[in-house]
């Protein structure tokens, strides 16, 4: 069965514009606070395949959505390659013993090694396939990983920062174990991504979260680059399935856009507008919702039409700009899904533009 998702992401014509939303799976959803609890801690539910699959399916049948998102975090894989992670309560993750030198990145496991010990991943994702065979919709289930850059700032600053000043110290002092970090990280994502393609994903997103903190001059060299490496690496080994690469809060990068991938994610802080002049030749577009417009239904509606007066008969997918925030009320996420649909409907006819650059 055609996946209406996987044809957007192709560049394919499809009865409407298929919605997702990152971080769909998530604190905002009852139903996932309660198999959390039942799972005792985030980590645990990540490690939990039978409990990150339900939580995986939650808002397909809650919310409506059109793909799923497989339920981990990003830093499962520096977990692997052998850094302590523990998530705090009110603070977020934490990493006990930051990289501070080529000693400490000596002892990190790398691309097979640590690709391997992720088994839990895999499995959770086989089982998602086994459910989502049963179902007579065409959801698609999109895996994940972090972008080198942003799994990188934690694994050298030790937990999230607001000023990045160990990563950026490292950038303009020693910019050769950087790039050594960045590398040995990027070599696992590889391996990672390619083994959850392997496990039934149907589509892959690279999120480069930490983008921003990037000056623009310096961001092709320590974090798009080593993001087209392993889009060129998933290219090759998995040459029909879709890649997304999501860097967030780079306008002045845009212009400066290549690679080989399928999707370019545009986060709420791009003009759509900007973005579509830019980029809509040569790749589907995704997004790019403001998060807290969910809080009004109005303003919700409003944006939507929006973004869709812009990309009528271009190739796109709504999402929103970035994640969804844990206090959205459910049927705010519900009315965003049914107005992107239904905007969208019936305005992608035979329409050339559309189909440009395919």
């Amino acid at each position: 069965m055609s996946k209406i998702f996987i044809d957007a992401c192709k560049g394919k014509q499809t009865p409407y514009t298929p919605v997702w939303m990152m971080r769909q799976a998530g604190r905002y959803l009852p139903e996932y606070k309660e198999v959390r609890q039942k799972a005792g801690s985030f980590l645990n539910l990540c490690h939990d395949p039978q409990k990150a699959k339900e939580v995986t399916i939650q808002p397909l049948d809650i919310v409506g959505v059109d793909a799923a998102i497989l339920f981990s975090d990003i830093l499962v894989l520096p977990n692997e390659m052998g850094m302590k992670l523990r998530f705090i309560e009110g603070e977020g993750p934490i990493f006990d013993d930051p990289i501070k030198d080529e000693a400490d990145l000596q002892t990190l496991l790398g691309d097979d090694k640590a690709a391997d010990k992720l088994s839990y991943v895999y499995e959770t994702i086989k089982l998602l396939k086994i459910e989502l065979d049963k179902r007579d919709d065409d959801i698609a289930l999109i895996g994940f990983a972090g972008a080198p850059w942003t799994v990188s700032t934690y694994m050298i600053e030790g937990q999230g920062t607001k000023t990045y000043n160990l990563c950026k110290k490292m950038m303009y002092s020693n910019p050769k174990l950087l790039h050594k970090i960045l590398q040995k990280t990027t070599d696992a994502t590889k391996l990672y991504l390619s083994n959850q393609i392997k496990a039934g994903a149907d589509a892959v997103q690279l999120f480069d979260s930490w983008a921003s903190a990037i000056e623009p001059s310096k961001y092709d060299e320590f974090s798009w680059s080593y993001m087209i490496q392993i889009a060129d690496y998933i290219r090759e080994n998995h040459p029909d399935t879709p890649i997304i690469l999501f860097p967030k809060a780079v306008p002045q990068f845009i212009p400066k856009v290549y690679g080989n991938f399928d999707v370019f994610g545009v986060d709420w802080a791009t003009n759509m507008t900007y973005a579509k002049k830019h980029l809509s030749d040569k790749y589907v577009l995704q997004g790019n919702m403001e998060p807290c417009r969910l809080y009004n239904q109005k303003q919700t509606t409003k944006c939507v039409e929006k973004i869709q007066k812009v990309m009528q008969g271009h190739r796109h997918i709504f999402n929103l700009g970035h994640g969804i925030l844990p206090d959205i009320p459910i049927a705010n996420a519900i009315h965003f899904v049914k107005e992107c649909q239904r905007v969208s409907r019936g305005d992608l006819k035979d329409n050339k533009k559309y189909l440009k650059g395919n």
